[in-house]
């Protein structure tokens, strides 16, 4: 009886650990995965700020030549 005891105690403690790492292993994937998206948003941030940028840059510049018309 306390062979069988020992033996389901092992298996027990073997499928306890994978169930442990599978589950870990999802966390893991979600965290990656949020990173992922928390990146991408980075991404397209830094792009439209540089979109406005450069479109400020342009009507300052048409200003700026207006303005140089104009006082000649």
């Amino acid at each position: 009886m306390l062979c069988i005891f020992r033996v389901f105690g092992g298996v027990g403690a073997i499928v306890a650990l994978i169930f442990l790492v599978i589950a870990l292993l999802r966390h893991l994937i979600a965290l990656v995965g949020l990173l992922l998206v928390v990146v991408k948003f980075a991404i397209i941030a830094i792009f439209v700020a540089l979109v406005i940028m450069i479109v400020l840059a342009i009507l300052r510049d048409r200003s700026r030549k207006r303005r140089d018309i104009d006082e000649l």
